[in-house]
């Protein structure tokens, strides 16, 4: 769901929604690129806590100073909005993973190595992922090379063991990998696929109603949290 549908799912008027998207994609965006901030379009920012950064430092701009206080705090309103859409739609914030486990006095520097290694896709437990899958979990896709392992249970939530569990985990095909990473779709105990009404165009994506998947019981009680906590229902 891009930014303008999350705020219109949200409430917003219409007219409100299109003031805040034309805000980012417009003047915020050109103030940031302008000042050396960014290299591209606000919209395209997917960490939270890169954004929460961003947003203080255009914060202090003082173009953004004087236009936000002509304009009501519209802009800072944009702002806030933007990053409420990054938290709820599940951002890509892997620099700040990455750091907590660094920092993490716990662990030990084999595990730390390993959590790393998991995080950004790679490791034991990709291969053993890939070991029980062999090609994407719902559609056969064989070239690995192309597949996601992804987890289930989404990391934030998982202990350290979870995160290296390869039960946790399914071997998924870029855009099948997305939309249940980010809670559109979600599997059945006995394999069906759920769509998410929030997802409009799935058909788009190449995700079908008929979808299926062969879980095994081991799967079960990390579905059973991505059901109830990582699928959006509504």
């Amino acid at each position: 769901m891009n930014f303008y549908d999350w705020m219109i799912h949200k409430g917003l008027s219409k007219s409100s929604a299109r003031s805040y998207d034309g805000a980012l994609r417009g003047s915020l965006s050109e103030w940031a690129m302008d000042n050396g901030l960014i290299s591209g379009p606000l919209i395209a920012s997917t960490s939270s806590s890169a954004f929460a950064a961003l947003s203080r430092s255009i914060q202090e701009l003082p173009v953004f100073k004087e236009r936000n206080s002509r304009g009501h705090n519209m802009y800072s309103a944009t702002l806030s909005q933007f990053a409420a859409y990054l938290a709820s739609n599940g951002s890509d914030d892997v620099q700040a993973d990455l750091e907590q486990i660094i920092s993490d006095p716990t662990t030990t520097t084999t595990e730390k190595t390993a959590l790393i290694k998991s995080r950004i896709g790679q490791g034991t437990f990709r291969d053993k992922v890939l070991l029980h899958w062999a090609g994407c979990a719902v559609t056969g896709f064989s070239d690995t090379s192309l597949l996601v392992a992804s987890h289930i249970k989404p990391w934030k939530k998982s202990t350290n063991s979870e995160r290296l569990d390869p039960w946790n985990g399914l071997l998924l095909s870029p855009n099948l990998d997305k939309a249940f990473d980010k809670g559109f779709i979600t599997f059945d105990k006995n394999g069906s696929i759920r769509l998410s009404p929030l997802l409009t165009e799935a058909a788009k994506l190449g995700i079908t109603p008929s979808m299926k998947i062969a879980l095994k019981p081991e799967h079960e009680r990390y579905m059973v949290h991505h059901r109830a906590e990582v699928f959006k229902t509504g």
